[in-house]
């Protein structure tokens, strides 16, 4: 996801406990495949009425069972209001869709024998560091491709908002405290990319190289990418879509290469068709052996428990770069991706029933690749859609950001009374700095003032004054009226020593001090 400060707090919540799985297929008979063909006609109807209701501008979909793929479509426009449409070679970028894709590359090489999943990331990428020595050392790739390492979620988030590279967000990670290591789950972006980006460092290759190499080109996935420049050679792809004046808007573009194995893959339903084919055949396409069966199944094992699933009730585990679930239709693997900025995507695959689907959707927030989903495994296994899952979840996802939104507005409708004005701007126009967030810069720019963050101050903000030395900022594009507070401490010289940027200060490390 696109993540600032409470953005990311209320929306990582859901979408981290929303993304389905489940481990290894059981010995049942797979679903009869009339009854899966059945059902295909009446998931096209529900696709297509959702373009129709403006569920979304567009999407595709693929369905795959054993060795063969049913069903690939697309549906709508890559771009609202444009005659694009969108079709089954259609490139969307895929956000955290993009873990068990990763984990899928991992597997390859670990069933080549050139690492394992329990390789210490000391050995394999000696300069990462986390900020407690214990850790650091015995850190694996299995507890990073887990989210078991200690690091909170949004660690490294509001470093690639700021525009910071991956390097540098990896080196800044030192400097978070850390929660319990192994003790409990904590979905993060970076430390997933570090794992991956850790395998690839001890084979001296580039983390997009690998992916390329080792599963996109193998398996003719020519259209999917793990580097954005890839994405936007391709006039077949769809834009980035959020809901602006009650219009479904391109307004925002999002470029992930810093978190590249975490969220950064772009791809079509037609590619992921054949990698559907390879995890529902346990590493095998075509009969051949792709992925030693053994590597790939580690992904798929139940290893941290994360409660249950807010919208069916199902049992969650997470594995390796997978979720695991228990739901009524038995065991599933699958994953979420979402980007707040304007994309939604799912992967969902009914191990027992050899029977997998992906959604993909051009548009942030929508529930609808989790609504038709599991409306399309109730007809295929049970002939009826149990319950109204595309409304329900579609509740959940319209939901993530609007009592956060509703709560900013009240909270500064009004400023604080007696109403105090600001001192001269120039009390707080410096440069401010701190080791994770880095330099920020203050500077008065007529009657106002803009904070400029990240490399070389390209993010800029601009403050309008609240109560005294308080002022207020709108930290996301994709939420035009939700403003959170910047807020300076002034000292006996009547100046500002430092600053707090309350979008930036989750992990306790928004507040900057004075450098000049």
């Amino acid at each position: 996801m696109s993540t600032h400060g409470s953005r990311n707090r209320i929306a990582g919540g859901l979408i981290a406990a929303t993304l389905l799985a489940a481990p290894a297929a059981a010995l049942a008979e797979p679903v009869a495949r009339d009854k899966v063909l059945a059902a295909l006609p009446k998931l096209e109807d529900m696709a297509r009425a959702a373009v129709a209701r403006g569920d979304v501008p567009g999407l595709a979909i693929a369905v795959v069972q054993g060795d063969d793929v049913l069903f690939v479509k697309g549906f709508g426009v890559r771009e609202a209001g444009k005659a694009g449409a969108v079709g089954p070679d259609t490139v969307f970028q895929l956000a955290s869709f993009s873990k068990p894709i990763s984990a899928t590359v991992v597997a390859a090489i670990v069933g080549q024998k050139r690492v394992a999943w329990d390789s210490k990331i000391a050995d394999l990428d000696p300069a990462f560091r986390l900020a407690d020595a214990y850790p650091t050392s015995v850190l694996t790739v299995e507890d990073l491709f887990n989210h078991r390492s200690g690091l909170p979620g949004l660690a490294g988030n509001e470093l690639e908002d700021l525009g910071y590279d991956q390097a540098e967000i990896l080196h800044r990670l030192r400097l978070v405290p850390l929660d319990e290591f192994r003790s409990h789950y904590s979905y993060s972006n970076f430390g997933l990319t570090e794992g991956a980006v850790a395998v690839a460092k001890s084979l001296g290759i580039a983390w997009p190289d690998l992916a390329e190499e080792t599963l996109y080109r193998p398996l003719g996935m020519s259209a999917t990418s793990s580097r954005y420049a890839d994405f936007l050679k391709h006039e077949d792809r769809s834009e980035l879509h959020v809901k602006i004046d009650g219009q479904w808007t391109a307004a925002v573009k999002r470029l992930p290469d810093a978190q590249a194995p975490a969220g950064g893959v772009s791809s079509t339903a037609h590619d992921l068709a054949t990698w559907l084919k390879l995890e529902i055949n346990n590493g095998r396409v075509g009969g051949e052996q792709f992925i030693a069966e053994d590597a790939l199944a580690a992904t798929h094992q139940p290893l941290m428990d994360r409660g249950k699933n807010p919208v069916t009730g199902a049992q969650s585990f997470y594995g390796l770069g997978w979720n695991i679930e228990y739901g009524r239709h038995g065991l599933s693997w699958g994953h979420a991706g979402a980007f707040s900025t304007g994309a939604r995507t799912l992967v969902t695959i009914l191990p027992e029933e050899k029977l997998g689907i992906v959604v993909l959707a051009n548009a942030f927030p929508t529930g609808l690749p989790e609504g038709l989903a599991d409306s399309f495994f109730d007809l295929a296994l049970d002939g009826r859609i149990e319950k109204g899952w595309i409304k329900d979840w579609d509740a959940a996802y319209s939901g993530l950001f609007d009592p956060a939104v509703k709560a900013s507005e009240a909270r500064f409708a009004h400023p604080p009374q007696p109403a105090l004005p600001p001192l001269a701007l120039t009390a707080y126009a410096a440069r401010y700095a701190n080791d994770y967030i880095g330099a920020a810069t203050v500077s008065q720019e007529g009657d106002s003032l803009v904070l400029a963050l990240g490399p070389e101050g390209k993010r800029r903000f601009t403050l309008a004054p609240f109560a005294r030395d308080t002022f207020l900022m709108y930290p996301a594009a994709e939420m035009p009226t939700f403003r959170s507070t910047v807020t300076f401490a002034i000292g006996p010289d009547g100046k500002a020593e430092t600053v707090r940027i309350e979008s930036l200060d989750d992990l306790g490390l928004g507040t900057l001090k004075r450098t000049e």
